[in-house]
């Protein structure tokens, strides 16, 4: 497991739709050394700090795996390493098998996995389609957030170690499974809830889940 690219940017302005946007999803890769805080990469930076960054996504890792079944359904598309915005390009790290709370040593970097992403309208932006939202998110191809547990320089080229697992239970993917696919897996929302790891947010979005479902049947 290793980072392949290590990409930055800082938000810019563009016209969507007919609209000025401010957008930090245009993000290129570095060759040097960039340290890794509790909010961002250096030199990296979100425009809508309400759905972007903080603490528990400081660092956006999209797997390079799927730079290929990409290429496939947007045949003549130019996909270099960063087009979805992510900070790491990385290879040997699949949602299924990374599990919200899982430790990461980068270096001297420690990072905690956190969530999966959630794509908005920003990811249409870049690539020119609004479509791109759905299908991001129908492929379950959406790459994860780190949290930032020790600061220290990452680079291109590191390796990617597995220091601590909190728990098997719930790996990336089946966040966006109970999220977006099957919203009644009563079980799936327990476990999910019990995860120390995973958001506040997350966990208030499936408690009031769950309590909706067993409502039904009182």
């Amino acid at each position: 497991m290793k980072i392949l690219s290590v990409n930055i940017g800082l938000p810019r302005e563009v016209t969507w739709q007919g609209k000025l946007v401010t957008t930090g999803i245009f993000k290129e890769p570095v060759n040097a050394p960039v340290m890794a805080r509790t909010l961002n990469l250096d030199g990296d930076q979100q425009a809508d700090l309400t759905v972007h960054g903080g603490v528990n996504k400081a660092i956006y890792a999209y797997p390079s795996e799927h730079y290929d079944y990409w290429r496939t359904q947007l045949p003549g598309a130019d996909l270099p390493w960063s087009m979805f915005g992510e900070n790491f390009t990385t290879e040997g790290l699949l949602e299924e098998n990374v599990y919200i709370g899982d430790r990461f040593r980068i270096g001297e970097t420690e990072v905690v996995v956190t969530e999966p992403r959630l794509p908005c309208y920003k990811l249409g932006i870049k690539f020119g389609r609004a479509d791109i939202i759905k299908r991001f998110l129908a492929s379950r191809r959406t790459g994860f957030y780190f949290a930032v547990a020790r600061e220290a320089l990452v680079s291109a080229g590191d390796a990617i170690d597995l220091i601590g697992r909190e728990q098997q239970g719930i790996s990336v993917a089946d966040i966006t499974r109970l999220y977006a696919f099957e919203k009644n897996d009563l079980n799936g929302l327990h476990r999910a809830i019990g995860i120390d790891s995973l958001p506040e947010s997350w966990k208030g979005y499936f408690q009031h889940r769950l309590e909706k479902q067993i409502g039904k049947f009182q």
